[in-house]
């Protein structure tokens, strides 16, 4: 008989502290803050990792580079504006490159729940030349933590992960393993390396350059990186949580899942154009995705070339936006927050009430009153649509 396959309903958060589990990681460290706070969390609950709470990214970052040194493999987690703090030490281990893999997750955050701002790490990766991998569900979650431990030793770098609220927060069928062990590399003094005094660092670039090169063709062939050819007349390039909102929207359109998101494979998306009639971009927060495609169209020839807007769709599109800000603003506090936690968070009626310290059918009347009005506000928008 085959081996029973195991599977459990989990947090995205929670399946990045499994996959991390499963591919060997002995340290996982982080400084609090949502969406990322479970993951270390999570990663506590497992006895062969050591993890801790850090007074700040950066100390988690510099504790995560010493146990990569060390030889260990490492799991360093942050929400989105710890990238910030944690800066100064990232950089530098761009250019030292690592021993132990070391992966570092930003917990992004579009919709600004429980941030300052909606900043994209997506161009952290880009600045610092930090190869990155975006999940769509809890699955992909776990399984990329694997991979990005693999793509971390492989080519001496670290690599991010970016989840967003979405996916940290959601809950998804996962199959699981079993744990890896993994052995500790041995650690081999190397100042030129790991030492970013100026004369080192000036070296190091050019090493910097070389696995840049290197990564732009694994990005190419990546096993994440997925062509889903249906209708031909619209070709919509996306990634992360997008790419489900993608299929559920637009069921018939062909679509380009980018999961290896930096370096961004180029060649893939200009084949994929190349089958397609329209070609659009579809991603959450700055249009990171859009402007490398755009970017390449004027530097490249042969490249992909994006659809371009019809002005009257632009401005029947921002008229939407009005109507909608209008039709937001017009909801009582208590009733905009319902639709919120529900709509944007995913949060359940059970978890609202909780939230808002109010009963399970209090939550229900509001949010079928929240949008019984945004359709009546909309009405004439969705009737032309019909």
């Amino acid at each position: 008989m085959s081996p029973k396959i195991k599977r459990s309903l989990m947090f995205g958060n929670e399946a990045v502290a499994r996959g991390a589990w499963e591919a060997g990681c002995t340290v996982a460290t982080a400084y609090p803050g949502t969406p990322a706070t479970e993951i270390n969390e999570y990663c506590a609950t497992y006895p062969e990792m050591n993890t801790e709470w850090a007074v700040n990214e950066k100390v988690a970052l510099e504790v995560g580079i010493g146990a990569s040194f060390a030889g260990a493999r490492a799991l360093v987690s942050m929400k989105q504006v710890g990238v910030n703090v944690a800066a100064d030490a990232l950089f530098s281990l761009a250019y030292t490159g690592v021993n132990g893999g070391l992966v570092i997750v930003t917990a992004d955050e579009p919709g600004l729940h429980s941030s300052q701002n909606e900043q994209d790490n997506r161009f952290y990766a880009k600045s610092a030349q930090i190869p990155m991998f975006e999940p769509s569900d809890g699955q992909e979650a776990k399984d990329l933590v694997a991979l990005a431990f693999e793509v971390s030793e492989k080519h001496d770098t670290p690599v991010f992960l970016r989840m967003t609220t979405r996916i940290c927060h959601s809950r998804t069928v996962v199959t699981l393993g079993e744990r890896r062990q993994i052995p500790r590399r041995p650690y081999v003094k190397d100042s030129d390396k790991y030492a970013m005094v100026p004369s080192h660092a000036y070296k190091r670039h050019f090493d910097l350059e070389k696995r840049q090169t290197m990564l732009e063709a694994v990005s190419e062939t990546f096993e994440g990186n997925r062509t889903e050819v249906r209708s031909l007349e619209f070709g919509v390039v996306t990634s992360g949580i997008s790419y489900m909102n993608v299929r559920e929207a637009l069921p018939d359109f062909s679509t380009l899942k980018i999961t290896m998101t930096y370096p961004v494979p180029h060649q893939l998306i200009r084949n994929f154009a190349s089958q397609v009639n329209k070609l659009y971009v579809i991603e959450e927060n700055r249009p990171f995705l859009e402007e490398e495609i755009l970017a390449e169209e004027r530097h490249a020839p042969g490249a992909a070339r994006l659809a371009e807007e019809d002005p009257a769709d632009q401005a029947a599109g921002a008229e939407l936006g009005v109507a909608l800000a209008e039709a937001l603003e017009s909801l009582g506090p208590e009733h905009r927050t319902v639709l919120v936690l529900h709509a944007q968070e995913g949060l359940s009626y059970k978890e609202i009430a909780r939230e808002m310290n109010c009963p399970i059918g209090t939550v229900m009347s509001r949010l079928h009153y929240a949008r019984r009005t945004l359709a009546g506000k909309l009405r004439r928008f969705l009737s032309d649509e019909e």
